[in-house]
């Protein structure tokens, strides 16, 4: 039957039924299917007709879900992530004996008829009236494509799904009106191809490519005439001959293939009784997808990649629309995690800190000028497995982290930063005692806090006048309350907000009080690694970015997230922090950070009580911040064993500042060293 007759033809058919009375027969030709009888429910010929005429005549091919993948800034796999495990192929590669074997089975009169085939009609009701029961089927390759389309958009709802399989007169007539319309706009080639790589096959293979790698580890085109029979009988109950679990009955559902594809002469008895002589010859690939198949370390940011995605209106308007875009999948996501970096940043990690033990650790390397997130490691494993987590340590909790932390004194540098900036000098001097009341401040609303309360620094020792430099190297407390006073609680707050620090970890608002240049707020390492970067950068924050390209299904590139760099402070400023910051490493608390090969430059943070130890700090090329902390019910840390052994003392210096040193001079092995702004201090 020629597609173009196809709708004439059924119509005929439907009204010759209601003629001789049988409203329930009518409904069974227009649904081309043996469905047993529906008596006074029946749907009438005539009102089938009317029903078919009504229906809108929009179906078009979709894009079938896919799997994705997650690339490194080389070019190298992190990850393969899917919804439905789908490889798309072309019909020139799919082996020639798999379309033969599923016609065969399926619909061995696909290349005569249009969207329904009357004939098989015609013998499925001869055959079931014989039988008294259902026993036969009548629906064309056409009309189950159609019907995958509506379980595939279905999507993994299981009410949807249900929906989308019921056997009912008024959804038959659909799934015939679209199929109609498959056989006006396709070649049967091109039905035939997109039968196969929507159809299921079991195992969560959806797809004849992913199909032929799960069950024998070949590709769709090398399939052999055992295996495509085997996976063309799989199509009709691929639970019922899972040959993972029911081996006879699969086997003897591919027999049943093979001998009607020599019935048909297709093949040669010679070949059927060779290929029925054959064993299944398995050789199962189990499916491994998603962020926890990601190397080494590489897991977590992946689910970082993963959680932009969803959250980003560059990928759709709506989280419904992104949430589509990610389980249509098809997607190969360039992103900016760099092999070397991300390897040291693991092992610096790993190496201090170990997955068993209470204290954790976390880096986040990004590169100053662009917000590039090169590395992002810790030392948890990731995972859902006994002592594994999925709670990324570097980013807040809206991007898949958790309550971030307390970054004690490395909050200090943007306090000088605001200070600078509001005219104050960096030879401000102030004389401190070791403990000094908090001086009065205003906040950003008006709200006014006053003299109250006390400050104290890490040692009885630090007492005296300081300027800034020294009070930065120090880590003098007194000083930056004093400091923080002058230069404006909401100065500070403006400032730090344009670095990228506008809330806390959690999502609440960011505690805008006298302690915050003590480093009261929970952020995390990727927050404070971009804001330190500013000061690399000569005052120029790039907001932390991890996708560069996006290519869909079709070949074509995507919109990503825009780079968006501003200068929030004066180069000026900004050199200046650094010629502080290079103090620190060189003989203040940093010194066990500082590299001995290049400029560096950075501030340690110790928490009350020892709870948190950072380090942040940066070269001209690099900017990183680690931090260290018992993440379950966060105690102090001296005492606890960290890398297997104790930890006697609990300071950025002696836990995070290790780790820092080693990720970053492992990342920038081989590369030529930058040199910093040279900046005279007093």
């Amino acid at each position: 039957m020629a597609p173009h007759n196809s709708r004439g033809l059924w119509k005929k058919a439907l009204l010759g039924a209601r003629l001789l009375g049988a409203s329930a027969l009518g409904g069974v030709l227009v649904a081309g299917l043996a469905l047993p009888a529906v008596g006074a429910a029946g749907l009438g010929a005539r009102s089938a007709v009317d029903d078919f005429d009504n229906l809108p005549d929009d179906f078009v091919t979709p894009a079938l879900s896919q799997a994705s993948t997650v690339l490194d800034a080389d070019g190298g796999t992190i990850a393969t992530i899917y919804s439905r495990d789908r490889t798309v192929v072309a019909s020139d590669k799919i082996a020639p004996v798999m379309k033969t074997a599923l016609v065969d089975i399926e619909d061995s009169r696909f290349y005569q008829h249009g969207a329904v085939d009357l004939k098989g009609i015609l013998r499925a009701l001869n055959s079931n009236a014989a039988n008294g029961g259902t026993s036969q089927g009548a629906s064309t390759l056409a009309q189950q494509y159609v019907k995958n389309v509506f379980v595939d958009q279905a999507g993994d709802d299981p009410q949807k799904v249900l929906e989308a399989q019921r056997q009912t007169v008024d959804r038959k007539i659909r799934e015939l009106k679209y199929a109609i319309k498959v056989e006006e706009s396709l070649t049967k080639d091109q039905i035939l191809t997109n039968y196969l790589n929507i159809t299921f096959f079991g195992e969560k293979a959806y797809g004849v490519e992913a199909a032929a790698q799960r069950y024998f580890s070949v590709s769709a085109k090398d399939l052999t005439l055992p295996q495509a029979a085997l996976l063309a009988g799989l199509v009709q109950s691929p639970s019922a001959y899972d040959p993972t679990v029911k081996a006879d009955l699969a086997k003897e559902r591919r027999d049943t293939v093979l001998r009607r594809m020599a019935e048909l002469g297709h093949i040669t008895p010679a070949q059927e009784q060779q290929a029925i002589a054959a064993p299944l010859g398995l050789n199962v690939t189990r499916p491994h997808q998603g962020c926890i198949t990601a190397g080494t370390g590489e897991g977590f940011f992946c689910d970082y990649v993963q959680k932009v995605v969803l959250t980003d209106p560059a990928f759709g308007k709506t989280a419904a629309d992104r949430t589509a875009l990610w389980n249509r999948g098809g997607l190969q996501i360039r992103t900016t995690l760099d092999p070397k970096t991300q390897k040291s940043v693991q092992d610096a990690v790993t190496s201090h800190a170990y997955p068993s033990e209470k204290p954790a650790a976390a880096m986040t390397v990004v590169q100053p000028g662009t917000g590039k997130i090169l590395g992002m490691a810790q030392s948890r494993t990731y995972g859902l497995g006994q002592g594994q987590t999925q709670i990324n340590l570097n980013v807040p909790k809206r991007m898949g982290g958790g309550l971030g932390f307390p970054t004690g004194s490395t909050f200090k540098p943007i306090v000088a930063a605001a200070a600078l900036e509001n005219g104050i000098p960096v030879t401000q001097s102030y004389t401190s005692d070791y403990s000094i009341p908090w001086p009065a401040m205003k906040d950003c609303s008006g709200g006014r806090f006053p003299e109250n309360g006390e400050v104290h620094n890490d040692s009885t020792k630090l007492v005296g006048s300081f300027a800034m430099p020294e009070a930065m190297a120090k880590s003098v407390n007194t000083y930056f309350a004093r400091l923080e006073a002058d230069a404006g609680l909401c100065n500070v707050a403006k400032l730090a907000a344009s670095l990228g620090i506008t809330q806390q970890a959690g999502g609440e608002k960011l505690s805008v009080v006298p302690s915050m240049t003590l480093g009261s707020n929970d952020l995390t390492p990727l927050e404070m690694a971009s804001a330190y970067a500013a000061f690399a950068a000569h005052g120029t924050y790039c907001t932390p970015t991890a996708i560069t390209a996006v290519i869909g299904p079709d070949g074509k590139g995507l919109t990503v997230p825009k780079q968006s760099c501003a200068d929030v402070m004066s180069p000026t400023t900004a050199d200046t922090v650094t010629a502080m910051l290079r103090g620190v490493v060189e003989d203040g608390t940093g010194t066990t950070a500082g590299l001995d090969d290049r400029d560096s430059a950075g501030k340690t943070g110790t928490t009350n009580e020892g709870r948190q130890a950072w380090f942040v700090g940066y070269t001209p090329e690099v900017a990183g911040a680690t931090v260290v902390s018992d993440t379950l019910a966060p105690a102090p840390l001296e005492g606890q064993r960290m890398g297997g052994r104790r930890i006697d003392q609990a300071f950025g210096a002696t836990l995070a500042g290790p780790i820092w040193r080693d990720a970053v001079e492992g990342a920038l092995d081989g590369v030529p060293a930058g040199d910093f702004t040279a900046v005279h201090l007093p």
